[in-house]
């Protein structure tokens, strides 16, 4: 794992913790696609996410695992492959992530009748 601060002070510091890991503007979709639809290869991440470039993918994804959120694993066939799944670690995020889905839903929902 990363060199991570232990935020140990009044309520709103574990809210900090939590973002040290999922912060980033792609963390959170990836971790979405990969623990509600399972594993994926890098070309697969980067087609769900089509805003993001192959180094930012790389070093969103390189952060994941550092923080076992995530694992990678080369699949040995010619071309070599890469594939990512989330770890049992990443999984005690699901209830985060499933709520920023639904709350983006219903945000989405309220601001398209607007406009």
């Amino acid at each position: 794992m990363k060199n991570r601060k232990i935020h140990n002070c009044l309520d709103g510091c574990s809210v900090e913790s939590t973002l040290q890991l999922i912060s980033g503007k792609w963390k959170c979709v990836l971790l979405y696609h990969l623990i509600f639809e399972g594993s994926y290869r890098y070309s697969e991440l980067q087609r769900f996410v089509p805003g993001i470039t192959k180094r930012m993918l790389s070093l969103q994804l390189k952060d994941l695992e550092a923080d076992k959120l995530i694992q990678r694993t080369v699949i040995q066939e010619k071309p070599i492959a890469v594939s990512y799944s989330v770890t049992e670690y990443g999984r005690t995020l699901a209830p985060v992530i499933e709520s920023m889905y639904h709350w983006g839903n219903s945000f989405n929902k309220q601001h398209s009748e607007i406009h």
